[in-house]
This record gives structure tokens, sequence and C-alpha cells, in this order.
């Protein structure tokens, strides 16, 4: 093993899945667990980008969307992001 490499233990069926899924998207168990590591934001991430969408909205709006208006946007957001969980499901 590299100096820059270590190792995770998971059960055997969490294993088992992940090689189906790599040989699915014809990659490797390193390279799914890579991308998903590299490729999923933290919460800290999130309240950046958050933050960051703030900025630009009061910039172009002249002032940031209220609290209520963030509500109902993320809720907008989290059901199109289940619909589309559910679309993938179903294909």
């Amino acid at each position: 093993m590299a100096a820059d490499e270590t190792s995770i233990k998971v059960s055997t069926a969490a294993r088992d899945r992940l090689a189906q899924l790599a040989a699915e998207h014809g990659t490797t168990i390193r390279s799914l667990v890579e991308d998903l590591a590299q490729g999923t934001p933290t919460q800290g991430e999130y309240a950046e980008r958050a933050e960051l969408a703030r900025a630009e909205l009061a910039s172009a709006l002249g002032s940031a969307p209220s609290p209520e208006a963030e509500a109902k946007a993320k809720a907008l957001l989290e059901r199109l992001g289940g619909a589309a969980h559910s679309s993938r499901a179903a294909a």
C-alpha cells in the first residue's frame, strides 16, 4: 500500500453491493468510494454555498430572501430532488 493510501472495513454485504455498483458503472470500488468522498459536499460546504447564494441574491435583488422564502425554496428543491430519485429508481 502506498504512503497516501489506507483501508476501510465494511460488512461483506456492503462490499458486495459496492462491487456490483462499481461493475454497473464500469469502475472500481476504489474509484466509486473516492468519487463519493470528493463529490459529496460536507455540511460546512453546503453552508458556504448557501451564504454565497444569499449574497448573490442580495446583490442582484437588492435584499436577501426572507427566512420564509428560503424555507419555501428549500422545500421545493427537496421535493424536486425526491422526484428525481423516484424516477431514477423506477427506470
